[in-house]
């Protein structure tokens, strides 16, 4: 897909009301950047004349428009009763990240969006809110709460993945069951869910770039693509393994450290949930592994056309080749 050059400066004005949001000193401030990343975001959705893409962004204005409208209200409250004003702004701010149990509208909005408004949203658009949760985490009832939607998020992501062949909603099924994880890391320290979101920025990229190019949006897209190919296959099962968190890949990094995190500070009963949940999507991500493998070996596929090897990318392999740097350290482990 081609954008019109114009449509940089709306990328530009989503980046920065990101960025007014995080650096804002009041929420007001914070309120205002919220507003630029939105209306920044809409434009970039209706990059084409297309009832799906509108209807898509008018899902996604009157969702944020509703958590925007809380937020203010809160700000607003927080004269006089702060804790009450806290309670209202991390409610409206999880339903601005489409965290559960407010996750209803992301699958719904991610199933219009082409690949690269889907990496937006799935990415860049989560950062402002969970920088903002991350500041109200100084009450022991917040933090109870973002454990309560971790919970949550890491149920009904993992559940609600499953017989899924639509990829745009199995990636927004995926995105929630990985907030889950960001939200338990954003209850204990900073650092690691930054380092969470990066490694997920990263991998959802590498994943987007390869389905974009494919031009994918279901399981059998992949197969019938005019560049499916076992190379294609290959690439495929590396970005998903590492978005599951299977080890030793580039996604399990982050989960190592977020699970040592939860022993320390006795987190066993989220722990149970994140580490069940964790199986359940890797699951649905090698049913389409095993569908592709299978169909691609001579031995098992029946009247099945071979096409010339024509997947060549150079950025997509080096997006890919990110999914291997955690092998890398079970070797840096053993020469240690």
């Amino acid at each position: 897909m081609i954008f019109p050059v114009h449509y940089m400066l709306f990328f530009f004005s989503l980046l920065l009301g990101s960025l007014v949001s995080i650096s804002s000193s009041s929420w007001f401030g914070a309120w205002i950047g919220l507003e630029l990343n939105m209306m920044s975001f809409i434009p970039l959705i209706t990059v084409k004349m297309n009832p799906y893409y509108s209807e898509s962004a008018l899902k996604y204005f009157l969702i944020q428009a509703l958590g925007s409208a809380l937020l203010i209200m809160s700000s607003f409250l927080s004269l006089s009763h702060f804790f009450l004003a806290s309670v209202f702004m991390t409610l409206a701010l999880l339903l601005k990240l489409a965290s559960a149990p407010f996750h209803f509208w992301f699958p719904q909005v991610m199933e219009g969006l082409a690949w690269p408004q889907a990496f937006l949203l799935m990415t860049i658009q989560k950062l402002a809110p969970m920088v903002l949760i991350s500041y109200l985490m100084t009450n022991s009832t917040l933090i109870y709460m973002i454990i309560v939607s971790a919970i949550l998020c890491a149920t009904l992501g993992a559940l609600g993945g499953l017989n899924l062949t639509l990829l745009r909603k199995l990636m927004a099924f995926s995105s929630i069951n990985h907030m889950s994880w960001m939200l338990i890391a954003i209850s204990t320290s900073d650092f690691y869910w930054l380092f969470y979101f990066c490694i997920y920025f990263f991998i959802v990229l590498s994943i987007t770039i390869m389905f974009h190019k494919l031009q994918a949006l279901s399981t059998s897209n992949l197969i019938q693509s005019d560049f499916s190919s076992p190379l294609s296959a290959t690439f495929i099962s590396f970005n998903l393994l590492s978005l599951g968190g299977l080890p030793p890949f580039t996604g399990f990094i982050p989960k190592w450290f977020i699970i040592q995190v939860m022993v320390n500070n006795n987190l066993i009963f989220p722990l149970f949930f994140l580490l069940a949940s964790a199986l359940i999507t890797l699951y649905f991500y090698l049913r389409i592994i095993i569908t592709l493998f299978t169909l691609y070996n001579p031995i098992l596929s029946f009247n099945m056309k071979y096409k010339p090897n024509t997947f060549k990318s150079p950025h997509l392999t080096l997006t890919t080749s990110f999914n291997l740097i955690g092998l890398l350290i079970p070797l840096y482990l053993f020469i240690s």
